[in-house]
């Protein structure tokens, strides 16, 4: 079909001048593979019978025709291309939104490139750094002119970061001058010491600085209710995004900070104790049933206020993901990971922990049960359906964990 040129309705311009060339290909196709080129085509929709046009400056052609092959045939052997080109193809994967593409180009750098990925540090580290997903809008230089959403844009990326700052090795001028002015990013019990330590020099802080190691866990026991420690290891897997046969070198320790039925069902508690945390990994057991949901969230939770408009209420990443097992068989479960990253994580302030439009929303509860069928899984923001059943169901119990990264 891509070698037909007779029933083409879309034409391609591909590369910069003076390395231009046009691609005939099919808009139905194209749209179905590439969310990407399906928003450009909403863009440039022709209302005569003329064909559509459009350019791709930033890929070079012969890159553009392998992928292209790719979106058509959906086979792509990495292995007969030269290692930079390998990259190439990396970035317009990024470019065009070809999210079951990426990870797999990833994985197959790190495992079988990582010698040239060294000797190239730098080329690689200019060009991860040049793509749309690595940056944000640009911001003033003045914070004083920063609206909630550039706050939150700001607070977003920094948030893995702020912990690795010795901010309680600033002076007074240095705090003054750098960090106060960008409070409002910093989580409200850090932002209340440092004020302390700065004001009285005899003040000892509460929030401990986070040490800059991953936490490994090494006893083979977890605190939970719902899950054992198989089904720690294959989470771990998942979050290091390696294949369920590869070796596991480091088991994440899962440390309990919530329990349902110890600290209240209701999604004020939940947001009480979990607010502000990140790392964290849901954990929840379906009621009259031997079913196990979950989630991952990498990035902190909030207590947020639906919005429509702007859909404030969710937080932005890419290293999300939902599973679901069956209790007694660890082998029968599902991953699913995050495809719209910027719906990625539901901080709705009435729900408990949550995850996309709909993929996993787990309604209030009171102080002691679940008492009605009302929290749903229904796939829109991630890859998979992670239950059979569409319907409603009821929550026996559901845990929390954070892990240290």
């Amino acid at each position: 079909m891509l070698e037909d040129d007779e029933y083409h309705d879309v034409t391609i311009e591909v590369g910069d001048d003076p390395y231009v060339k046009i691609f005939r290909a099919h808009v139905v196709i194209l749209n179905y593979r590439s969310p990407n080129l399906r928003k450009i085509f909403s863009t440039n929709k022709k209302s005569d019978e003329t064909l559509t046009h459009i350019k791709l400056p930033n890929i070079l052609p012969e890159i553009f025709q392998i992928i292209l092959r790719y979106i058509y045939g959906g086979k792509l052997s990495l292995r007969e291309y030269d290692t930079s080109d390998i990259v190439k193809i990396l970035i317009a994967a990024n470019e065009l939104g070809l999210q079951e593409l990426i990870p797999n180009i990833q994985s197959f750098l790190i495992k079988n490139k990582a010698t040239w990925i060294e000797q190239n540090f730098n080329m690689i580290y200019r060009t991860s750094f040049e793509a749309d997903s690595f940056s944000n809008p640009k911001l003033s230089s003045d914070p004083s002119n920063y609206s909630n959403d550039d706050y939150n844009i700001l607070k977003n990326t920094l948030q893995h970061c702020i912990p690795l700052i010795r901010l309680y090795n600033l002076t007074s001028k240095e705090f003054l001058n750098n960090i106060f002015p960008y409070r409002k990013i910093l989580p409200e019990n850090l932002y209340i010491d440092l004020l302390k330590i700065f004001l009285d020099h005899d003040y000892r802080p509460q929030t401990k600085e986070i040490k800059v190691t991953k936490e490994i866990n090494t006893n083979k026991s977890i605190d939970s209710k719902i899950i054992t420690h198989q089904h720690a290891e294959l989470i771990s897997k998942w979050i290091d995004r390696l294949e369920n046969t590869n070796e596991l070198n480091n088991l994440y320790k899962f440390r309990l900070i919530f329990r349902g039925s110890r600290d209240g069902f209701t999604p004020e508690k939940f947001h009480e104790i979990c607010d502000n945390k990140s790392y964290t990994i849901a954990i929840i057991k379906v009621k009259d049933s031997h079913e196990v949901l979950g989630g991952y969230n990498p990035i902190i939770w909030e207590s947020r206020d639906c919005n429509s408009v702007s859909h404030s209420e969710f937080g932005k990443t890419k290293d999300s993901f939902i599973f679901s097992f069956n209790k007694d068989d660890i082998k029968n479960h599902i991953l699913s990971r995050v495809k719209d990253v910027d719906y990625a994580i539901d901080n709705y302030r009435f729900h408990g922990p949550s995850f996309g439009r709909g993929d996993l929303i787990i309604y209030g509860g009171t102080e002691r049960s679940f008492n009605n069928c009302t929290s749903r899984c229904k796939i829109l923001s991630y890859e998979k359906q992670i239950r059979e059943a569409v319907g409603y169901f009821a929550v026996e119990e559901y845990e929390i964990f954070q892990i240290n990264i």
